[in-house]
């Protein structure tokens, strides 16, 4: 908490984004110093001009204390590159965000994300593919990110959470301003089952120059961009361009050759981009088919070394807590309160006073995350 006042300072002065903060902090060495360091070590780096100027008169008119407090107010979650819990594949682009506002919650599971992006003036065809799609993917354990715009975006928000799963609209405001106002209720939702995010900071008014440089944050949180529909200027058209640039996969939904809709679409399919005529063929690309049996077995591994320890001696075969305290080289009180855990998470089963068997789900699972099959379509958890 001391240091995200200075995150938070920083983000308040137009003309030092990520390259310009990493310069900073790779010579300054952390934030709080390169936010209190002296004009003339500035002038050194050297900042250009209106940067430099930007950031001096935002360091003397800000009072950090009052940052803090409006994000308090807000019930939004700060995170920054210091953050332990920052969104991984975010984090891993050339331009992440240094400070993310998050309103609801993102997960761990989060990870396995698609965008789906569109034009604002769906067609009958454009709104139902983009249904059938976020339906079907979240069903098959996706998150969905999109934009919460009017449209495909509007329409796949909704549609993930029609289907009981969890979305994340990134937004080109303060994710204490909704836009569009219509999208109220929606946005409610979104919170409840997923998260808003914005880099920009709280009572940023949604200009249209904010929209374009979200979109990268769009990319940034997904595995791949599906383009359902977009006509030649489509903004939709400018994520596909991020992921390419972020070595992410693009997707895009054909659509009539004599329909101006389609025309960004089509583009992007004749320069690359995978086709898109079933669910499957996203999956498949992305190797998510067995994205579920993942999941549950990510939540049955052993969580620490203690119980990673205790677990690689538990076998079908009923054993006593004084031999898995001997094989681990664990005190015996350890082994007792930590088998009491692992068998509330389902990692092990008591069958019999003191005697302890691994429960079968979790020794598949975490047998198969040891293993590497030799065509290398599998990959391990860890």
């Amino acid at each position: 908490m001391d240091n995200l006042r200075y995150w938070l300072g920083f983000n308040q002065v137009r003309g030092i984004g990520p390259v310009r903060l990493r310069a900073l902090l790779d010579f300054f060495g952390d934030i709080h110093s390169a936010w209190e360091a002296p004009e003339s070590a500035l002038r050194d780096l050297k900042l250009n001009r209106k940067a430099l100027h930007n950031f001096l008169d935002t360091r003397q008119k800000t009072d950090l204390d009052i940052l803090l407090r409006q994000v308090d107010a807000a019930k939004v979650q700060v995170l920054t590159w210091d953050s332990s819990d920052y969104p991984s594949l975010l984090r891993n682009i050339s331009d992440s965000p240094p400070v993310l506002f998050v309103k609801g919650t993102l997960l761990e599971s989060d990870e396995w994300a698609l965008a789906i992006v569109g034009t604002r003036k769906a067609t009958v065809y454009g709104r139902e593919v983009a249904r059938r799609l976020a339906s079907e993917l979240v069903q098959n354990g996706v998150t969905i990110v999109s934009g919460l715009a009017r449209g495909i975006d509007g329409i796949a928000h909704a549609a993930a959470l029609e289907s009981g799963g969890r979305t994340i609209a990134v937004l080109g405001c303060g994710v204490d301003i909704i836009y569009p106002a219509d999208h109220r209720k929606l946005a409610q939702r979104i919170i409840e089952n997923g998260a808003m995010v914005s880099d920009y900071p709280l009572g940023t008014k949604p200009e249209s120059s904010n929209f374009p440089p979200r979109n990268r944050i769009i990319s940034g949180l997904s595995l791949g961009v599906v383009v359902v529909e977009a006509g030649v200027s489509s903004g939709a058209l400018i994520t596909a361009d991020f992921a390419i640039n972020q070595g992410r996969d693009v997707f895009a939904v054909p659509g009539s050759i004599l329909s101006p809709a389609f025309v960004g679409c089509n583009r992007l399919l004749r320069d690359g981009a995978s086709i898109v005529t079933e669910v499957r063929d996203i999956l498949e690309t992305l190797h998510l088919t067995q994205l579920i049996e993942k999941k549950v077995a990510r939540t049955v591994l052993p969580e620490n070394p203690t119980e990673a320890a205790i677990f690689s001696h538990l076998t079908a075969e009923p054993q006593h807590v004084d031999d898995l305290a001997r094989k681990a080289g664990l005190p015996m009180a350890t082994v007792n309160s930590t088998l009491v855990m692992m068998e509330l998470k389902g990692l092990a089963r008591a069958v019999g006073t003191l005697q302890y068997v691994a429960a079968h789900e979790a020794r598949a699972a975490y047998d198969d995350n040891n293993v590497v099959e030799n065509n290398g379509e599998e990959r391990s958890l860890e």
